[in-house]
């Protein structure tokens, strides 16, 4: 039982090589029987025109021109047989007649029968028979057969001539091998000449199969940048028969877009629907809390739907939904609005990202990131925020530093824990930098903070390149 082959290519290619192997086969049993059919023909052709040779030994009163015969076999020592009602000549084992052959109808001549005159010659420059000759058989005239003998058989042609006796039976043959042994010989290229073109078939085939089957490829590939964010569509012009199937997955991943941008709106609607009533509750515990148990317990829930939603939305939107996002536009927008809100303080923005800096990310998360970032850095910058993006690798860092008072060392990871503000004087609860890395780790990124050189903090976001 032949096994097939589980992927597409293998079993294009098992049934591309079947059909090359059943078809050459056809061709060379085709090929075969044609050159047997010609050699045959031609061996047929001279067997008729030594018929005409010996027919001619053959009188009309049914006797033999021993004379003729004698110089005939001189010429020729292939096999030949003369049956006459008077007389026989030849190799006696030579009977067509106990091969196959068609027996004449015994022809007795009546009382005064007068021999026919000899016919007039069947094409120009063919001499008419003597006077005691019965007429020779016509070219074509004479009927095949093929007789065994022990040295491998004989076929050869057997034709009846009139005579005024009785019909006498000519016969000439030749060996079974002047037609095998041309046919052998001309195989023997024939099925070298068919095995080179089996050989070309079978390279072909890998060719097609590579060039018919590269759409596919590209349809996968494409797949995995729209998996990866990088594409939004799989544009395939051609072929024709893949435009269907490129439309169905088209249609899926905008019907998955679209399932995603509504779960996403569910997931905001639900954290705007839960900011007002734990705001108030918050307002409503004033003076009622003076231990700050309650507090606490609804800063842990904060936190915990903070990051609860903040995990529902990135999961939503996805890796395979995330777009690529330009950097240098969001963070304009930032320091423009920060520059506005802290004009009175007259600080500085040093900003070095260029414009085709991009990473993989939702656009408001990546706003939400840098924005708390910038905003930090601008609150305690004393004259300047320096912002850069940079390319390293697959990832883009963007680093913002200020040159403010910083944050010792041991304190950076008590910085990062949410509603735990080092300073209570200003406004905030301390929610900013927890978010930031939150919304980073749940897009494949980190955020560090670090010393700057000279003073100052150094917030790293590193997120996915787009």
């Amino acid at each position: 039982m032949i096994r097939v082959p589980r992927s597409l290519r293998g079993r294009l290619a098992l049934v591309a090589a079947a059909a090359t192997l059943v078809a050459l086969a056809v061709a060379g049993v085709a090929i075969a029987g044609i050159l047997d059919r010609y050699v045959t023909g031609t061996i047929d052709a001279r067997l008729d025109d030594r018929l005409l040779a010996y027919g001619a030994a053959v009188r009309e009163d049914g006797t033999l021109d021993t004379a003729l015969l004698a110089r005939l076999a001189r010429e020729s020592d292939q096999p030949w047989r003369i049956v006459t009602p008077r007389a026989r000549a030849g190799m006696a084992w030579l009977d067509p007649l106990a091969t196959g052959g068609t027996p004449p109808t015994p022809v007795v001549p009546p009382e005064g029968f007068e021999p026919p005159k000899p016919p007039p010659p069947p094409h120009p420059g063919r001499q008419p028979p003597p006077a005691d000759r019965a007429p020779p058989p016509s070219p074509g005239a004479g009927h095949p057969f093929d007789q065994r003998t022990g040295t491998g058989g004989v076929h050869g042609r057997w034709a009846t001539i009139p005579t005024a006796a009785g019909p006498a039976r000519v016969a000439v043959a030749v060996p079974r091998r002047a037609i095998t042994r041309p046919v052998e010989a001309a195989l023997a290229p024939l099925l070298a000449m068919l095995a080179l073109l089996g050989g070309l078939l079978g390279v072909a085939t890998l060719v097609q199969l590579r060039l018919g089957l590269r759409p596919l490829a590209t349809i996968a590939a494409m797949l995995a940048e729209v998996r990866a964010g990088r594409r939004r569509h799989v544009t395939v012009d051609s072929p024709t028969e893949l435009l269907p199937l490129v439309e169905r997955l088209n249609a899926l991943i905008d019907d998955n877009a679209a399932q995603l941008k509504q779960a996403r709106g569910h997931v905001a609607n639900l954290a705007h629907g839960l900011k007002t009533p734990l705001a108030t509750l918050r307002l409503d515990l004033a003076g009622h809390d003076p231990d700050g148990r309650l507090a606490a317990q609804l800063d842990r829930a904060e936190r915990q739907i903070r990051h609860h939603l903040g995990r529902a939305r990135a999961a939503s939107d996805g890796p395979a939904g995330a777009d690529r996002i330009a950097v240098a536009p969001i963070v304009a927008d930032l320091v423009a609005a920060l520059a506005r809100i802290h004009a009175d303080r007259g600080i500085r923005s040093q900003v070095a990202v260029a414009d085709d800096m991009a990473v993989r990310c939702d656009a408001q998360d990546l706003a939400e990131i840098l924005g708390n970032l910038i905003d930090n850095g601008w609150r305690w910058a004393r004259q300047a925020v320096r912002i850069r993006a940079e390319r390293h690798d697959a990832a883009v860092r963007i680093a913002i530093t200020d040159d403010g008072p910083g944050i010792a060392a041991d304190a950076i990871p008590q910085a990062l824990r949410p509603g735990v503000r080092l300073d209570e004087a200003g406004e905030g609860h301390g929610f900013g930098l927890p978010i930031a890395r939150e919304l980073a780790e749940l897009h494949g990124g980190t955020l560090t903070l670090s010393t700057a050189p000279g003073g100052g903090l150094t917030a790293t976001v590193t997120l996915p390149a787009g």
